[in-house]
């Protein structure tokens, strides 16, 4: 069997300061005429009437007691309406309730918060002031702070949870997470131990709540292997020690097995309240949290004041899980961090301090709420690594393995690199693993923007899309979730063989939708446009009568076809290549040749143009048969010049 002593266990900071001062009260003579001021701290006129008498007076209150004390008289001097979050029948919100000047109200969970504020709706409205017993639920209080910052408009949070209390709540937890039963030790009307012993039963199944060693029973332990003790700050070491030696006695452990780590704790003799605060910051852990105002920034390392003559100076490493944070940029004087204690110096007055791990200790609150609820959360690829990929979020390390990381498997995780992505996380593990999936959020965003595109798209309708893919037949374009696809002959005005002649994979282009089938969700899209139609330009720029210089494309028996520009051809009948009779168009012209021209006639709607470059020679004497002066092409005795409109392509005939 081993038993495991919480390190935290018994007297905190205040308690083991009040009883001292009481050893040294007694060690030098006093009696009953000393009044003794518990370190619960009381209320304003306990000092009014104590002064009255002429009463001696030792202040035992706890440091971290007084501080809540100063808060709520500043504020509620100020108008403030002050909100404790803790039992109203505790000795300690007593004492609070004691230096108030306005409207209190006093709540001891967040259900107890969201029904005062039904009661009270005018609450909202007004200047508040949020503090919690030193001995609150961190998880509770928590949970109540986002409640506040939801309705109230002018709200002032100050974390009043002592910091000895939220690392012996946090231990337990560790604790009762670890061990097959867990043994809570202290005073059953101990508000901070009742708190332990709803933790650890919430966790562990097997939690017994004792008073002393008489109240151990072999039972507790039957079919157990590890046990956990945790001990509330009001309990005496003497106390805690005749538990655990009961419980060796009674299982028999081999010595080793018996882990007990006390806490060793400072002599706070002779100390003033500044002298002792200062002293219990030695035996502060990296989980404890104090507030740091700057007092310089250097590029390397930042300066702030944490009260109490300490300075502490968190280094770059420290400031940010960004290395490429810029502390001269981010970092201004008198800015105000929440931060972590990694280390204390008592002898230089300095402290060691991170704002890195505060976020991350935070952060990770974030993430584990965010698995609850199925939250999308937001953060930057920080690598690629073996499986999948690595991604930075409220300050902490996700892993998102390689099939979650992409919406295809085909997709490269090295693109990924640098990008900002949204992900939800998709499971916990121990030690403040978390694994999360970018895949779920892409595909329910492409769901989402499927049925949002088919809602709403109607034929006309003009996209900005990207190319997906290339067929011989036409291009697929994705068109914000949905793929469309361009026929081949909507690509160009002018004949093309493939579409890679015109697109690639990747092109962002304007489309129109040309036609919709709903029932097979089919998207049919135009590209070319209206301004780029050959025979547009064509019309714009010239009319019959103009000479242009043209391009022999090809010849027939009846003639040549020449570009005059691309996707317009025109005819030059055998009879206008010349001012003389010719027996071929060959025998005057070659393919590839540019001539003059004169436009003698235009058919639009049928897409003719007919050419003669005999109306820009002299005419030549007729020596036999008359000739007419002018032939142009008609339907009967020409095939039309290939058009650009693939629907009714005439190439062979131009050969």
């Amino acid at each position: 069997m081993k038993i495991t002593l919480a390190k935290t266990a018994g007297f905190c900071f205040g308690v083991n300061r009040a009883v001292n001062m009481v050893y040294d009260l007694l060690e030098n003579g006093k009696k009953v005429e000393v009044l003794v001021i518990r370190s619960h701290g009381v209320g304003e006129e306990i000092y009014r009437q104590a002064a009255a008498s002429g009463a001696e007076v030792s202040d035992a209150t706890c440091p971290f007691v007084a501080k809540i004390h100063r808060i709520v008289s500043e504020n509620s001097k100020a108008g403030d309406t002050v909100l404790i979050a803790g039992d109203e029948q505790h000795q300690e919100v007593k004492g609070i309730i004691g230096h108030t000047y306005n409207d209190y109200y006093v709540f001891s969970s967040d259900d107890d918060l969201e029904k005062l504020l039904e009661i009270h709706p005018e609450i909202t409205k007004k200047s508040i002031t949020a503090v919690s017993q030193t001995t609150f639920n961190a998880q509770k209080w928590k949970k109540s702070q986002k409640i506040l910052k939801k309705v109230c408009t002018n709200l002032k949070i100050f974390d009043t949870i002592c910091s000895a209390t939220a690392d012996r709540q946090n231990e337990a937890k560790l604790l009762a997470e670890d061990n097959d039963a867990m043994v809570v030790i202290g005073g059953k009307h101990s508000s901070n131990t009742r708190k332990l012993t709803e933790l650890c039963a919430s966790i562990c199944e097997r939690t017994y709540a004792v008073e002393t060693a008489a109240e151990i029973k072999p039972e507790f332990f039957e079919g157990v292997f590890t046990v956990g003790v945790v001990a509330g700050a009001s309990t005496p070491a003497g106390i805690i020690k005749e538990v655990i030696k009961t419980m060796s006695e009674i299982l028999q452990p081999v010595e080793e097995q018996v882990e007990v780590n006390e806490t060793v704790q400072k002599s706070f003799e002779e100390m003033t309240d500044e002298e002792a605060f200062e002293a219990s910051l030695n035996s502060l852990t990296g989980d404890q949290k104090v507030v740091g105002t700057v007092i310089a920034v250097n590029p390397s390392e930042i300066t702030v004041d944490i009260g109490r003559g300490v300075t502490g100076y968190i280094t770059k490493d420290e400031y940010s899980s960004n290395p490429n944070a810029d502390l001269l940029s981010e970092v201004k004087v008198n800015d105000e961090f929440n931060l972590i204690i990694m280390k204390i110096n008592d002898q230089e007055g300095t402290a060691m301090l991170s704002k890195r791990r505060y976020d991350a200790i935070a952060g990770w609150d974030n993430i584990v709420s965010a698995k609850e609820s199925g939250e999308i959360l937001h953060g930057t690829v920080n690598d690629v690594v073996k499986g999948g990929v690595t991604v930075y979020s409220n300050n902490v390390r996700i892993f998102i393995p390689a099939s979650q990381a992409t919406a295809s498997r085909n997709d490269s995780l090295e693109d990924l690199k640098g990008k900002e992505v949204d992900f939800r996380i998709i499971e916990i593990g121990r030690g403040r693993r978390a694994i999360g999936s970018i895949r779920s959020v892409l595909r329910e965003a492409r769901k989402e923007a499927i049925e949002k595109v088919w809602s709403n798209i109607a034929v006309g309708d003009r996209f900005t899309g990207v190319v997906k893919s290339l067929t011989g037949y036409g291009a697929f374009v994705d068109i914000g979730g949905v793929d469309g696809m361009v026929h081949i002959s909507e690509l160009s005005w002018t004949r093309i063989k493939n579409p890679s002649e015109v697109l690639s994979v990747g092109d962002t282009i304007e489309v129109y939708v040309k036609a919709l089938d709903t029932e097979k969700r089919k998207i049919s899209l135009g590209y070319k446009k209206a301004e780029d139609n050959p025979w547009t330009i064509f019309q714009n720029k010239y009319a019959v009568g103009d000479v242009v210089t043209v391009t022999i494309v090809s010849m027939t028996s009846y003639g040549a076809f020449a570009r005059i520009i691309p996707g317009v051809d025109g005819l030059i009948h055998i009879s206008q290549i010349a001012n003389k009779r010719i027996a071929k168009p060959q025998d005057e012209l070659k393919v590839g040749q540019e001539v003059d021209a004169k436009i003698t006639a235009i058919d639009l709607e049928k897409k003719r143009v007919s050419l003669s470059i005999r109306a820009l020679l002299p005419e030549e004497p007729v020596a036999s048969l008359e000739e007419p002066d002018e032939v142009v092409a008609t339907t009967e005795e020409v095939i039309e010049a290939p058009a650009a409109d693939a629907e009714a392509p005439i190439e062979e005939s131009a050969e």
